[in-house]
């Protein structure tokens, strides 16, 4: 058939389709109409009026398979897989040798997390299927359900064997080398792949990425560059050879590069971020801040555009506007660990001391239990005279860090402190066990306590011991 002529009639029976449901009248469509309109709607989410086409279709056609497995497919889409697994049961007795039915037998056994019954029933469909190839993509997808990777990446390979211009299944090819931490294997896959298929953007992009892993800057590069022969509007390519580039220390050609993607599409952030990152190596300060002004103008919500312009100032010791550009992030997402981070450090530059506190502890809210977190934390406490409070946080960072001397020599000091002489010279002792070269902390920190007899003694005893 004439395609314009085919595309011609979808359109005539989709137009009558809707026209009827506008008027309320009931016209007759053959099955094959049926499935072409359903089939638009389902591609295109339309569920609702893919809904109503089947039900007016098993209504003038009740005997269809192919309308039935639609019904099928809307059920399991709705994961109403109790009614999808009677019905498409009911089909399996009617019609055993019909491959749409085991695949729709799978897809319940998969929505089951039944992976592999599902495998099972996609292989009896492949036996009697003409076109593998999605079936073998639809088990290299069940294999990854159950990561197992090795017999995922054989099927998806299968599927490229079959049809070697399916780019999804490539890029699940690619994905199992990495999970497996095969990019030498990946390497040598793409370059057979790409003897086949010597113009596909996508492999070069991927053997480009594989190189990168590696190291070999050289190969990642000329790979780049092959990709961006063979689609010269390959955005991906573009920004693989802009970092490239960078970690080669060729920061205009870089900045170059990051530019052609924006002549390409709209501003992305991460482009402008690695633009201004690029003219701040090449010490033009002032154009690299206001490419970090455009990434948080493009995308506020980018961490990296506002942890780019903080540190940018305070490198430069102006710890005031890097203060005020962490507010601006801060009320903008007030649960980014990386933002009450930066924020504690600058106030610890400018002396803020109970700021800071307050930020470490926000930190620690949020589930960055970081030992430098619980030590900074620990130490502003004692350094604003709350005893008890550096006490506390240091008892729970003891916890997470029960064998860090670091820990035990500051919670000894503490309860000298805080006149709890037991637990004191009993963490002094446990501290000199873990490590007695860490007796520093307690000089630096706590000089007077360092200096008691009773500490000295302590401290000669396990020498001497």
């Amino acid at each position: 058939m004439d395609f314009s002529q085919y595309d011609e009639t979808n359109n005539f029976s989709l137009s009558k389709f809707e026209s009827m449901l506008k008027t309320n009248s009931v016209l007759f469509f053959d099955s094959s109409e049926f499935e072409t309109i359903i089939h638009h709607y389902l591609e295109n989410g339309k569920i609702a009026l893919a809904k109503k086409a089947i039900k007016l279709g098993l209504g003038q056609h009740p005997d269809s398979v192919n309308l039935k497995l639609f019904q099928i497919e809307v059920l399991i889409f709705e994961n109403k897989l109790d009614q999808a697994e009677l019905l498409i049961d009911m089909l399996y007795e009617l019609e055993p040798g019909n491959e749409e039915v085991y695949i729709q037998k799978a897809n319940i056994s998969s929505k089951q997390d039944k992976h592999p019954e599902a495998i099972k029933l996609f292989l009896e469909a492949l036996e009697i299927s003409k076109d593998k190839a999605d079936i073998y993509s639809l088990i290299g997808m069940e294999y990854l359900f159950l990561d197992e990777f090795e017999n995922a990446k054989t099927y998806f390979i299968k599927c490229l064997e079959a049809d070697f211009q399916d780019y999804s299944a490539l890029y699940n090819v690619i994905y199992c080398y990495d999970y497996l931490d095969q990019n030498q294997e990946a390497i040598d896959f793409l370059n057979v792949y790409l003897d086949k298929n010597p113009y596909c953007e996508v492999a070069w992009h991927q053997l480009g990425k594989q190189y990168m892993s590696l190291d070999h800057l050289k190969k990642a590069l000329a790979a780049f560059d092959f990709a961006i022969i063979s689609d010269d509007v390959f955005i991906g390519a573009y920004l693989e050879k802009g970092k490239v580039l960078e970690r080669m220390g060729q920061y205009v050609e870089a900045i170059e590069n990051y530019k052609v993607t924006l002549a390409l599409e709209d501003p992305t952030s991460f482009a402008l971020l690695r633009i201004g990152h690029c003219y701040e190596k090449l010490g033009q300060e002032d154009i690299a801040v206001q490419h970090y002004y455009k990434t948080v103008e493009e995308d506020p919500l980018l961490d990296k555009g506002w942890l780019a312009i903080t540190n940018f100032y305070c490198r430069r010791n102006d710890f005031q506007k890097g203060l005020y550009y962490i507010n601006k992030a801060l009320n903008i997402d007030s649960d980014n660990v990386a933002y009450w981070k930066l924020y504690s450090s600058i106030n610890v530059k400018l002396n803020f001391l109970e700021e800071a506190e307050t930020g470490y502890k926000r930190t620690l809210e949020l589930g960055n239990y970081e030992l430098d977190t619980w030590l900074h934390r620990g130490d502003i406490l004692l350094k604003l005279g709350e005893i008890k409070a550096a006490i506390n946080n240091f008892s729970q960072a003891k916890e997470f860090y029960p064998d860090h001397a670091e820990i035990v020599y500051r919670l000894s000091g503490l309860y000298f402190m805080n006149k709890e002489f037991g637990k004191a010279k009993t963490h002094l002792s446990t501290a000199l066990q873990i490590d007695s070269d860490y007796q520093f902390i307690l000089e630096e920190l706590f000089p007077e306590i360092y200096k008691r007899k009773s500490v000295v003694e302590i401290i000669t005893n396990f020498k001497n011991s």
